[in-house]
């Protein structure tokens, strides 16, 4: 049925959004961004492209993102100018319209990846180190709770698609998505996506409404696509509760920023719990921050892998295992640099070794080429 829905809605969008077909239909695209009928901009391998295509006027492009809208069963209006929704071929799509887009009717259409990616792309993209991987992998497997870092269009979400199909079939994994993303291949695993107001402001169900319910429903580990709000303090005390292995992301640009952005959600949780408290908290369930980047010159890369280790008053006591070092730049504006060990061996070697994984040590201190 999802296959039918999606080759219907593929034939639709051609109609809907003839003007930008080609740039739909080029596999290296990953987004296109209309802002307005004759500003369309496209990301291909990290960078932002102005193209040539238009729409004829403003009326045309609003009649596609109407026509858009009513597809996926929503409305968009001058009460209700955005729509964000989840398209039947995966692609995700966000639509403002005027009074509120003043550059005219703005769209952004993030494509659905076909092929599914794994930890060996990961490592052929340059993304990461063979090392990192395995480390990654054993992490996953044991369970760590991890908690992975970034910017907008960083790779987080591909990320986290990789670490969570890692996780053993055996066990129950409920995914809590805004916009339903992540595709994450489980033999068990539940999705649950959050509902919006209809036009009489009822019937709303947050990600928080969901977590709620997902802690009554038997999860082993808990995913949340995007933590952005009070939410964040029932996953961290599904954390510390018994959920180990859970996973989230967040926007910040390094380990310490994702630790204190996590601190601030979760007081948006609860006023009344101290902050201490909350820090403590916080300290307790969150085992490894994964920091994702895109670099300067638009690749995407694992600058960091962090364990987290406690906190020491207003700081968080961190312990870097990896990270991405840079060397230069080539002749081609890229980026030169190695993934290298800091020479710390992770807090849980004990857990790895009682585990009876095969496991080299040596990794962590292992010297870049």
């Amino acid at each position: 049925m999802e296959e039918k829905a999606a080759s219907i809605f593929e034939d639709s969008l051609a109609e809907f959004l003839k003007p930008i077909k080609a740039l739909l239909d080029d596999p290296s695209i990953t987004e296109v961004m209309i802002n307005g009928a004759s500003e369309i901009f496209y990301e291909v391998k990290g960078k932002i492209k102005k193209s040539d295509c238009s729409f004829e006027n403003e009326s045309a492009l609003l009649a596609a993102a109407r026509n858009i809208s009513q597809f996926v069963g929503k409305r968009v209006s001058e009460l209700e100018p955005i729509v964000d929704a989840r398209l039947p071929d995966g692609s995700r799509i966000c639509i403002v319209i005027p009074p509120c887009a003043k550059n005219g009717t703005t769209i952004a259409i993030r494509k659905f990846a076909k092929e599914k990616l794994g930890l060996k792309d990961l490592i052929q993209f340059g993304a990461m180190s063979s090392d990192m991987a395995r480390f990654l992998d054993v992490a996953t497997v044991l369970k760590r709770n991890i908690l992975v870092s970034g910017g907008t269009g960083s790779g987080k979400t591909t990320l986290l698609n990789v670490l969570g199909s890692r996780i053993p079939g055996n066990e129950r994994t409920l995914i809590l998505e805004d916009t339903a993303e992540l595709q994450i291949k489980s033999q068990h695993v539940v999705r649950f996506e959050t509902k919006h107001k209809d036009f009489e402001g009822k019937g709303e169900v947050t990600i928080r409404d969901l977590m709620k319910a997902a802690l009554r429903l038997r999860p082993d580990r808990i995913i949340v696509g995007e933590v952005r709000g009070s939410e964040a303090l029932d996953l961290i005390q599904a954390m510390n509760t018994g959920h180990e292995g859970s996973m989230g992301t967040v926007h910040a640009n390094n380990c310490f920023q994702a630790m204190n952005r996590l601190e601030t959600l979760c007081m948006l949780g609860d006023l009344g719990v101290p902050a201490q408290v909350i820090r403590n908290q916080v300290a307790e369930a969150v085992q490894m921050v994964v920091q994702a980047n895109r670099l300067r010159d638009g690749s995407r890369k694992l600058t960091s892998i962090t364990e987290i280790l406690g906190h020491d008053g207003d700081k968080y006591i961190t312990r870097e295992i990896f990270r991405f070092k840079q060397t230069g730049w080539s002749e081609e504006s890229k980026i030169i640099g190695h993934h290298e060990a800091t020479g710390e061996e992770p807090g849980f070697k004990e857990m790895i070794q009682s585990s009876g994984m095969n496991f080299p040590f040596g990794i962590f201190h292992k010297k870049a080429a």
